[in-house]
C-alpha cells in the first residue's frame, strides 16, 4: 500500500499498463528486501536470455574477455559486441546514417546493466549493445561489475564505490584498447539504465576528476542517483510500480550500509551527492513521469545546466520505470526510443 500522507501518484499511460503488469509478473517472486536479495538474484538469472539467444537473427557477433580490474581488485569479465563483418540491419539504413565503413574506426558504447547494483549480470544490458551494433555500427563492451552487498566495502575507494570502480576500469581498458577493437577512442559513450544509469554518471565523474579518457557522452536512462530517496516522486511510488521506494531503500542500504544518509557518501556511489557537475560530457537523461527516479533525474539535469553543461532531459508522461524496454510498441515508448536514437546519432556523429 502507498505510505500514509504520500502524495498522490501520477497515473500510468493506459497503453503502458499491460506492459507494466507483464513486467511485474516476470520479475516479482518475493518483495526485494535485505533477506530476499539472493532469492531475487537467482530468479533474475533465470529470466535473462543467453547472449546467443539475444543475438539470434541479428548481424552481430560477440566475444568474451577478461580484463584487469581496479588496482587490488579482481579481474573483470566483459562481453564485446560488434557488427558482423560488413553488416548493418536494414532498419539501421532506414532510420539512421550508415554505419562507419569497415576501414574506419567505429564508435564505442560501454554498457552498464541495471538491477539496483544487487541483481543481474552483464547480459541484462547486452540487448541495447546488440541493437546499437546492428543499427549504428557501434562496438559495445558490457561489464560484469561487482554486486552489493558483497562488494559494499570491498574497495578500492569509499564504501559503495566498488561497482563504479569496476565500470571505470572497463572504460579505461576500452579506451586504451580502442585501436585493437576497431574503435575511435574519442567516440566512446557510457550507457546504462536504472543502476546502470547511476554507474554511467559515476564513470563520467571519475573520468573528469581523474583526468582520464573522456566519454563522448553519458546516456542515463531512468538513472538511480540519490541514496536519500526523499523526493516527491520517491514518496509517490511507495509500494507501487516496477521499482518502488522500498526496493530503492533495500538497494541503497546494501550499497552504503551505515554510511547511507551521511556526509561521507561518495558521489561515485551516489552521483546526486556531487557538489560540482561542471566539466562533464553531454548527458542524455530520460525518465518516466510515473516512477520513483523522476525527481532526482530532473535535479541532476538541472545541476548540469546550472554549470553551463550540456544535458538533454526527457520526462515521459505516464511512463513507469523502464517502460520503453517493456512496452516498446506504445506510442510514448516509440517517441522515447526515437528521441534516444536521435541523441545517440548526434553524439556519436553518425548523422
Amino acid at each position: 500500500m502507498t505510505a500514509v500522507n504520500a502524495p498522490r501518484p501520477v497515473p500510468y499511460d493506459r497503453e503502458l499498463e499491460a506492459g507494466l503488469a507483464a513486467f511485474l509478473d516476470l520479475v516479482e517472486v518475493v518483495p526485494l528486501r535485505e533477506h530476499t536479495i539472493l532469492t531475487n538474484r537467482e530468479h533474475f538469472a533465470t529470466i535473462i536470455p543467453p547472449i546467443a539467444e539475444q543475438v539470434a537473427g541479428r548481424p552481430v557477433e560477440w566475444e568474451e574477455r577478461v580484463i584487469p580490474g581496479p588496482a587490488g581488485a579482481p579481474e573483470i569479465a566483459v562481453t564485446v559486441v560488434r557488427p558482423a563483418r560488413g553488416a548493418v540491419d536494414a532498419a539501421g539504413a532506414a532510420d539512421a546514417s550508415p554505419a562507419s565503413p569497415p576501414s574506419a574506426a567505429a564508435p564505442g558504447v560501454l554498457g552498464i546493466h541495471g538491477g539496483g547494483q544487487l541483481l543481474g549480470t552483464r547480459y541484462f544490458g547486452t540487448g541495447e549493445l546488440i541493437d546499437f551494433a546492428a543499427r549504428f555500427g557501434t562496438v559495445g563492451v558490457a561489464v560484469e561489475y561487482r554486486l552489493h552487498p558483497e562488494a559494499a566495502d570491498a574497495g578500492p575507494g569509499p564504501r559503495g564505490t566498488a561497482g563504479a570502480e569496476d565500470c571505470y576500469a572497463a572504460f579505461e581498458w576500452f579506451a586504451a584498447n580502442a585501436a585493437e577493437l576497431g574503435v575511435d577512442p574519442d567516440r566512446i559513450l557510457v550507457s546504462g539504465s536504472s543502476a546502470g544509469g547511476g554507474l554511467s554518471a559515476a564513470v563520467a565523474l571519475m573520468a573528469r576528476d581523474r583526468g582520464g579518457p573522456r566519454p563522448v557522452g553519458q546516456l542515463l536512462d531512468c538513472p538511480m542517483l540519490d541514496d536519500r530517496n526523499d523526493t516527491v516522486s520517491a514518496r509517490q511510488y511507495d509500494g507501487i510500480g516496477a521499482w518502488d521506494r522500498n526496493n530503492n531503500d533495500t538497494a541503497w542500504n546494501a550499497i552504503l550500509g551505515p554510511d547511507r544518509f551521511g556526509d561521507t557518501v561518495s558521489p561515485y556511489a551516489a552521483p546526486a551527492r556531487a557538489t560540482d557537475l561542471s566539466g562533464l560530457p553531454p548527458a542524455y537523461i530520460a525518465v518516466g513521469a510515473a516512477e520513483v527516479f523522476r525527481d532526482e533525474a530532473v535535479a541532476y539535469a538541472s545541476g548540469i545546466w546550472a554549470t553551463g553543461g550540456e544535458a538533454e532531459l526527457h520526462v515521459w508522461s505516464g511512463g513507469y520505470h523502464g517502460f520503453a524496454g517493456f512496452s516498446p510498441d506504445a506510442i510514448v515508448s516509440r517517441a522515447a526510443l526515437a528521441a534516444r536514437d536521435s541523441w545517440v546519432r548526434r553524439t556519436l556523429r553518425l548523422a
